[in-house]
């Protein structure tokens, strides 16, 4: 399954504010790649210009080798590239299972989506538990795994993952890496924004640094996990 996503010098601008200048990225297929920065750095914004929720005035977005940089927010999901945002946003008033089954509101096989709702109850037995459940009622890890279920219902090639351990206690945030790293293992290829740079970093096959809008590093992991400015800055070091 091919997931090669490619950023070409892309350009976003909020009123006269140029939030992204020039960004080039590279997410190949099968890894995990991280974006980490300070607040306001602008990495939630690459996100939602990367899925169109906002337009980007120049740059291209490749994916598998075609342009996707005009297609509409729904046409990137048929493509295969689905957003998991800052906050989680379940549908509140609506069930867990009911959840689940809007992040397949494409997908035609209905035998397919009963199948994938089967392995995601599997890997997360306490939604199934709560499928029942208004979404709005459970906790904040719970809702995180909702959430990221939820894209990956729609037969997610790659994820965008914005802040997924935002507000949650240290014991759910080892989890929901953990959770990270196991739908990589399962063939999904990652792109994940993330506060905590030191988890980020440490699951990371390859990352990015985002200043004011620009990339300003770029190495492996385990390569900026290991650079003294970078642990000064991001680390705590």
């Amino acid at each position: 399954m091919m997931a090669n996503l490619k950023v070409e010098n892309l350009n976003v601008y909020y009123g006269m504010i140029h939030a992204l200048k020039d960004v080039s990225l590279e997410v190949k297929t099968g890894q995990i790649v991280s974006l980490i920065g300070a607040n306001g750095a602008g990495k939630t914004t690459l996100l939602k210009a990367l899925s169109k929720i906002i337009d980007f005035k120049s740059g291209l977005v490749a994916f598998d080798g075609r342009d996707v940089s005009k297609l509409s927010p729904e046409k990137l999901v048929l493509s295969g590239i689905t957003h998991v945002p800052e906050g989680r946003r379940v549908f509140a008033g609506m069930s867990v299972e009911e959840n689940l089954l809007l992040g397949a509101y494409q997908v035609k096989d209905k035998a397919l989506v009963k199948r994938q709702m089967a392995e995601l109850y599997q890997r997360f037995p306490i939604l199934e538990k709560r499928a029942q459940q208004d979404a709005a009622t459970l906790s904040g890890g719970e809702q995180q795994m909702l959430a990221i279920s939820r894209a990956l219902m729609s037969q997610a090639k790659l994820l965008l993952l914005d802040e997924p351990s935002m507000g949650l206690a240290p014991l759910l945030v080892k989890e929901i890496f953990r959770i990270i790293s196991e739908i990589k293992a399962s063939g999904t290829t990652i792109l994940l924004v993330e506060q905590n740079a030191k988890q980020a970093l440490s699951i990371a096959d390859y990352a990015y640094v985002l200043e004011t809008g620009k990339i300003v590093m770029e190495a492996s992991g385990a390569e900026l996990l290991n650079d003294p400015k970078i642990n000064a800055v991001y680390l705590g070091g």
